[in-house]
């Protein structure tokens, strides 16, 4: 059964500053920027968050996660930054899935 999480108290605060962290160190880490669009970097985000809190990974909150022999699971095994955006997504379309990361190119042209 899934645990109840309350999205205002002090603990998912903390877990959204650790994953504004780490999103920060992914955008850098790859020369990716956010996406211009501040509610979807807000909603990203607070499903990285939520999902960290209920699963104990950053599942892109894009995907089912589903339990499978005890243990938590993806489709596609999305775990943030997924490899279809490192690989693809982003490369030949500008964005990842979620929409949270994308070249600089295409944040200027869509901002």
């Amino acid at each position: 059964m899934l645990k109840q999480l309350d999205m205002s108290s002090p603990e998912f605060h903390e877990e959204m500053e650790k994953t504004k962290k780490f999103t920060d160190k992914v955008c850098k880490q790859f020369g990716w920027v956010y996406h211009p669009d501040k509610e979807v970097v807000e909603s990203v985000t607070m499903g990285l968050a939520r999902h960290r809190l209920l699963y104990g990974k950053r599942f892109c909150p894009c995907f089912m996660v589903i339990e499978e022999d005890g243990k938590f699971k993806s489709a596609d095994d999305r775990i943030c930054p997924c490899k279809p955006a490192i690989e693809k997504e982003i490369t030949q379309e500008g964005k990842c899935h979620c929409g949270i990361f994308c070249t600089p190119e295409y944040a200027e042209k869509n901002s």
